[in-house]
């Protein structure tokens, strides 16, 4: 693409240079003869450092906030809105032509964005999904390296989408995205908040922060969908720029769409959806109490979209539930529960939903991710000591932290409390350990990998897949299938 083309609606200072590029980068590493080396400041690095080596290794033009004196350089008001905004020009602006539906908050966002998913592609949309487990091309799917993607990627993405015939995009919007702009210059046809608790703060330092990063998606949606029966979302919904919004609750009446008469059961949650001039009655096959929530949320986003009620409360009694959230991987004498719980408040909402139907014990393996925000850990071991009967304590993704620091980090924790426990380093003998212990009507519930297939420990990335775990243990013990699903 030629620059002039490029730039186009960009504000520049400076001589573009003739030829044409097949690539815009703000990553030093990948530049090559033709390229545009954007210059963008992040944590560790400054790319304006990098801008004489980048012309070295041939690049067509730099792109700075000031001035280098360097040749070939082209200085714009903010690197970071021109690298987006160059990234969708390169591509042709492919989001201009899709539905964009952007999901924000600590938990839920991506049961929410899979849930709307199979809402619109059962109302006979073609979709497309970008998230932390994965993205998706209607049905093709491409491995995810972060819950939100930079502009390049996410262009990408688009392009091919429009290709494949999609008319919809369901997006997971991560706090460290929006305040690195990587979705700046888009436009949300929706935009969706689920909650906001303690996570990231080794990002963003403050709640307050945190949040201001999450409000600033709805500066760019047509409209909204937001959770009131989160103190964070009731604030916002009284901040955010006059734009149709939808409210959203479990337990405040005064919401637009609540969820009534709420049933609590192993297999799955059933309530009855009602808007201002509709009921609809829903039986979801995702337990615990959370589950109406992300549920009623994935409803409301898909009603301003233009579903109708009945055809979303049909979606969603029909969903097959989203792999690695509140994932049932056996039912039977006693229930075996995969999440991806890893805060605090992620594992409160999981084991509050599940206690109210545990017939038996309520065993609850867990550990505490490395290299991240160490705050979380004590409520993380607290909201466990609050609902199980046994608690298993093992390790999450270490990474380059010593996993037996982080077990010494946390055990104090469960020491104070009166709950059992057991402590297995290695994840995988803790698991099985888990399992071993199971009696009649108990329920297990793996916290923290969720849809997560590996560990990351020492630098190193190994297979850890809890789902290949636990079936090749059913086997052995002859329990190969689900024993039960949602009855009438």
């Amino acid at each position: 693409m030629k620059l002039k083309e490029l730039f186009e609606g960009i504000p520049h200072q400076g001589q573009l240079p003739e030829g044409e590029t097949e690539l815009v980068t703000i990553d030093s590493r990948k530049v090559c003869p033709g390229a545009v080396f954007v210059c963008t400041r992040g944590g560790r690095f400054d790319g304006h450092s990098f801008a004489a080596d980048a012309l070295k290794k041939g690049a067509l033009a730099v792109v700075t906030d000031h001035s280098l004196g360097l040749e070939r350089e082209v200085v714009v008001p903010d690197t970071r809105r021109a690298y987006a905004l160059l990234c969708h020009n390169y591509f042709g602006n492919p989001a201009r032509k899709l539905k964009l539906v952007a999901v924000t908050g600590t938990n839920g966002k991506t049961t929410v964005t899979y849930l709307l998913k199979q809402i619109l592609e059962y109302a006979g949309f073609r979709c497309g999904l970008i998230g932390t487990i994965r993205s998706e091309v209607d049905q093709m799917e491409i491995p995810a390296k972060f819950t939100t993607p930079e502009a390049w990627d996410l262009a990408a993405l688009f392009a091919r989408m429009v290709n494949a015939g999609c008319t919809h995009v369901l997006l997971e919007a991560s706090s460290q995205a929006l305040d690195q702009l990587r979705l700046y210059g888009l436009r949300f046809a929706v935009g969706i908040f689920t909650n906001l608790t303690q996570d990231h703060l080794d990002y963003h330092g403050t709640m307050e922060n945190y949040y201001q990063a999450k409000r600033t998606l709805f500066e760019q949606t047509d409209a909204a969908v937001i959770n009131l029966d989160d103190d964070w979302g009731r604030r916002l919904a009284g901040e955010i720029p006059p734009q149709p919004l939808l409210t959203c609750s479990v337990e405040r009446d005064e919401a637009d769409l609540n969820a009534k008469n709420l049933e609590l059961r192993a297999d799955g949650v059933r309530f009855e959806m009602v808007g201002r001039d509709f009921i609809q009655r829903v039986r979801f096959p995702m337990p615990g109490s959370y589950s109406a929530h992300n549920a009623l949320t994935a409803a409301g986003g898909a009603l301003l979209l233009g579903v109708g009620p009945e055809l979303v409360a049909k979606a969603l009694t029909h969903s097959p539930g989203v792999r690695g959230r509140c994932e049932l991987l056996y039912v039977g004498r006693f229930t075996i529960i995969c999440d991806y719980a890893h805060t605090g408040d992620g594992i409160e909402k999981v084991l509050s939903g599940l206690r109210p139907f545990v017939t038996g014990r309520l065993v609850v393996l867990f550990g505490c991710a490395g290299e991240r925000d160490r705050t979380k850990r004590a409520p993380m071991a607290q909201a466990a000591l609050r609902y199980a009967d046994l608690i298993v304590l093992t390790s999450d993704n270490p990474r380059g932290e010593d996993p037996y620091s982080i077990l010494a980090d946390v055990e104090p924790e469960l020491k104070k409390g009166k709950v059992p426990y057991f402590v297995e380093v290695e994840r995988r003998r803790a698991i099985r350990f888990a399992l071993e212990t199971l009696q009649e009507g108990d329920v297990l519930v793996l916290c923290g990998k969720g849809h997560e297939d590996y560990q990351a420990i020492d630098g190193v990335t190994i297979y850890l897949d809890e789902h290949r775990i636990v079936a090749d243990w059913l086997q052995q013990a002859g329990l190969t299938e689900k024993e039960n699903e949602m009855g009438e």
